[in-house]
């Protein structure tokens, strides 16, 4: 069985600047710079979608979505299961 595919999003360091508080729980600080894994990306309108996948309280599966203009994204790239950004 193959690990699922997640993409690791990199917004510009301005966009996370502007978006303050309310992004940070959801990015990570790796050695490649902070980002948010995602498991599904829309970036077919003017705002790119990303859905994640998370836990409630109680361990209930949760489904998060985050939208913020296209303009914000400086790269997007493909991983296979959740392992971290980089070279090993």
């Amino acid at each position: 069985m193959t690990d699922p595919k997640n993409y690791a999003v990199f917004l510009f360091p301005q966009a996370i600047e502007m978006l303050g508080e309310p992004i940070k729980p959801y990015l990570r600080d790796m050695p490649g710079g902070p980002h948010i894994v995602c498991a599904e990306i829309d970036s077919s309108g003017a705002l790119f979608e990303m859905t994640l996948d998370g836990k409630g309280p109680d361990g209930e599966a949760l489904e998060l979505e985050i939208m913020v203009p296209v303009s914000m994204v400086k790269l997007v790239m493909s991983m296979h299961g959740e392992h971290e950004v980089g070279f090993v």
